[in-house]
């Protein structure tokens, strides 16, 4: 099989995260042992794979315990990866083109209410540099509803704070530019004077030179150190479970349709591809307006 080829196409491009590019190793590599174990020849000639050795294959899947959304994830890199291979000339058909997914019932995304986001704002201690970068972060993650990959992929000449926009790249090396609020603009402006160069100076070398959030060391942020930071700042809130970045993205969504934004606005906001990605958060406001109904209305 041609994985490691498949994979530097899909890191060159269509510019997938290191972790993306992870999953897809290891989902092509368990098809790989699946196809050894049978004794399948598709590993030395993957045009010897043909509907059926796919439909064997998602039926071994299921019969090994895996969810609905995990057989869902491993045939669609399976799909990609054929896909890859019959644009390379080396397959005449995409054996996994007419393998549907199973279906699975969407989980709806956890969001915080405004409160909630009002009171993990104001529970930062921005008395230090730190403190007012992880206010710059939550405040740019919240107005914003980039991902956490999109935050961290943020350079300084993709911020134009003057027009109130930040340009990111999203999966599969898409641009867009996404508009952010005044509170936001306020906390990064603070942290581009007061902390970060700062932060910059404490780097023994210029790989931090150009991007926007730094660790303590003066290093480009991790995405676990944005996990982490947000760990930390929940757990002084009593009233809140433990949430994820991803939480602040789902909350923006959320909280813009609840507002009465439409759904084709919020996909572009957001940058998804198919707006049936976007249509999750519609149940998500429509279980909201449901709790305001039942407890607003006398006969309810």
């Amino acid at each position: 099989m041609n994985i490691q080829s498949f994979l530097e196409h899909l890191r060159l491009n269509r510019n997938y995260s290191n972790k993306t590019l992870a999953a897809y190793e290891r989902d092509l590599k368990q098809f790989e042992e699946y196809l050894s174990e049978t004794g399948h020849p598709g590993n030395a000639d993957p045009s010897l794979v043909d509907s059926d050795v796919a439909r064997s294959y998602l039926f071994k899947l299921k019969e090994s315990g895996c969810s609905n959304r995990t057989i869902g994830r491993k045939l669609s890199a399976l799909r990609s990866y054929y896909k890859y291979l019959a644009l390379q000339g080396m397959v005449a058909v995409n054996p996994f083109a007419g393998v549907s997914s199973p279906k699975y019932t969407r989980r709806l995304p956890g969001f915080l209410h405004i409160h909630e986001i009002d009171h993990l704002m104001e529970s930062i201690d921005t008395s230090d540099i730190l403190g007012i970068r992880d206010r710059a972060i939550l405040e740019l993650l919240y107005a914003s509803g980039i991902r956490l990959s999109e935050l961290t992929g943020l350079t300084l000449g993709s911020l134009d704070l003057n027009a109130g926009y930040i340009r990111v790249f999203g999966k599969g090396a898409r641009e867009r530019i996404v508009p952010i609020g005044e509170q936001a603009i306020e906390w990064l402006r603070t942290y581009l004077t007061d902390a970060r160069p700062l932060l910059a100076g404490r780097a023994k070398d210029d790989s931090c030179a150009d991007a926007v959030f730094l660790n303590r060391f003066g290093y480009p942020l991790s995405g676990r150190s944005v996990q982490r930071l947000l760990d930390k700042h929940l757990k002084r809130m009593a009233s809140l479970v433990k949430a994820s970045p991803h939480a602040l993205r789902h909350s923006f969504a959320t909280h813009l349709l609840e507002a009465g934004a439409d759904l084709r606005s919020v996909q572009e906001l957001l940058g998804h591809v198919n707006i049936s990605t976007t249509q999750i958060y519609t149940h998500v406001s429509r279980e909201r307006l449901a709790k305001v109904y039942r407890d607003a209305h006398p006969r309810a």
